[in-house]
C-alpha cells in the first residue's frame, strides 16, 4: 500500500534511518522471509547504520551508498566465529548491495521517495565451480557414521567400536542427499512432516519451515532413506511424537545450521573427504537428479528456487559432465576405428 497521495513525492522521508529499517524488517517478517533472510538484511542494514549514524532517509544520496559499498570492499575487517579475517568475497558484498537496495525500493513503494540505490550498478561475482560428492565419497561418508576411529591400546588388540549415533548420522547423510533440503529447512523438520509410508517431506511455509524466501513445498525419500530414518526414529523415545524435531543433536535438541555444519565436517573429516558441507549434498542431488534424467522444471519444485536461473546452472553441469563422459567413452574413439 503506497501511502502517498498525489503531490506529496516526499511527504514522509523525513522519517529517522532506524525507524526506515524497523519498518522495512517489520514488514518483511510479515511477508514470510525466512529468518536467514531476515538476519541477513539486519546485520547489514544494522552494521550501515552504525556508520552513518540515525540521519533523515531523505538525505541519503547515491554517492553515500557507492562509498559504502566502497568501504565495506576495502576497508571492512569482518569478525567471523573463527578468527578469520579476510575481505568479503564477491558474493558477500552483493548482499550487502542487495540489502541496500531492498530498503530503498521498499522506501520507494510505501512513500514514494526518490530511490538513491536504483542506478548503482549490481557488483559482479563469478559463478563458483559446483562441487558435488562421488558415489564413492557417499559410500565412505555412510561407512564412516558406523564405527570410531581404531582405539591402539598398548598392552592389547587394536579394536573399533560402534558409535552411538551411527543410525543418526547414515539417516542424516541419506535424508540430505535424497531431498536436497537447505540446512535450515532439514534443521525445521519436525517427525509429523516426513510421511514414512509414502516417503512425502513437507517444508512448511513461512519462516517455521526454514524455507528460503517463506515457500513451503513437497519433497520425497526413496525407500532406503526411509528405512535409515525408521531405524533412527524407532530406538528414540520421542520418535513417534509429531511435534519432536526430526533430528536431535548430542545434546538432544533440534541442530541448528552450526551444528548440522560442524557435525557433517566432522564425519568428512573421519571419511578423509574434502570440502564436506551440508549444500554440498543438494548441489550432489540436483545434478544426479539431471544426470537420471529428470527435468529442470520438476527440479525447480523439489528445490524451492523462485526462478529457474540456479537451475539451468545446474543443467548446464549436467549436460558438461554428459560430454565429458562421452569422450571419454566413445567407442569410435577407443576401438580406434
Amino acid at each position: 500500500m503506497n501511502h502517498c497521495s498525489p503531490g506529496s513525492k516526499h511527504k514522509h522521508t523525513s522519517i529517522s534511518l532506524s525507524k526506515a529499517i524497523e519498518g522495512f524488517l517489520t514488514f518483511k517478517i510479515a511477508e514470510g522471509l525466512s529468518k536467514r533472510t531476515i538476519e541477513s538484511y539486519e546485520h547489514t542494514l544494522r552494521h550501515w547504520y552504525d556508520q552513518v549514524g540515525d540521519i533523515k532517509v531523505s538525505q541519503i544520496k547515491t554517492s553515500d551508498l557507492i562509498a559504502f559499498l566502497a568501504w565495506m570492499r576495502t576497508e571492512y575487517q569482518p569478525k567471523r566465529w573463527n578468527g578469520n579475517t579476510d575481505p568479503l568475497s564477491a558474493k558477500s558484498l552483493r548482499n550487502v548491495y542487495v540489502s541496500l537496495r531492498a530498503l530503498f525500493a521498499w522506501l520507494e513503494r510505501e512513500f514514494g521517495m526518490e530511490n538513491p540505490a536504483k542506478t548503482i550498478p549490481s557488483p559482479k561475482y563469478p559463478q563458483h565451480v559446483i562441487q558435488t560428492f562421488s558415489k564413492e565419497e557417499i559410500e565412505k561418508l555412510i561407512k564412516s557414521c558406523v564405527y570410531s576411529r581404531e582405539s591402539q591400546p598398548y598392552n592389547r588388540k587394536s579394536f573399533v567400536m560402534r558409535r552411538p549415533t551411527a543410525n543418526r548420522d547414515q539417516a542424516l547423510i541419506m535424508f540430505l542427499l535424497d531431498t536436497g533440503l537447505r540446512a535450515t529447512e532439514l534443521c525445521s523438520l519436525l517427525v509429523e512432516d516426513v510421511d514414512l509410508k509414502t516417503g512425502q517431506v513437507n517444508i512448511k511455509h513461512g519462516v517455521p519451515g526454514g524455507a528460503k524466501g517463506g515457500k513451503g513445498r513437497v519433497t520425497y525419500l526413496g525407500k532406503t532413506s526411509k528405512k535409515a530414518l525408521w531405524r533412527y526414529l524407532a530406538n528414540r523415545e520421542d520418535g513417534d511424537e509429531p511435534d519432536a524435531p526430526l533430528f536431535l543433536n548430542n545434546s538432544d535438541r533440534a541442530f541448528n545450521r552450526n551444528s548440522l555444519r560442524i557435525l557433517i565436517r566432522r564425519l568428512g573429516e573421519r571419511a578423509d573427504i574434502p570440502h564436506v558441507h551440508p549444500h554440498k549434498f543438494r548441489h550432489t542431488f540436483a545434478i544426479t537428479y539431471l544426470r537420471s534424467g529428470g527435468d529442470v522444471f520438476t527440479l525447480q519444485l523439489l528445490l524451492g528456487h523462485s526462478s529457474l536461473d540456479m537451475v539451468r546452472h545446474y543443467a548446464q553441469v549436467a549436460q558438461s559432465d554428459v560430454a565429458t563422459a562421452h569422450r571419454k567413452a566413445s567407442p569410435v574413439d577407443n576401438w580406434r576405428l
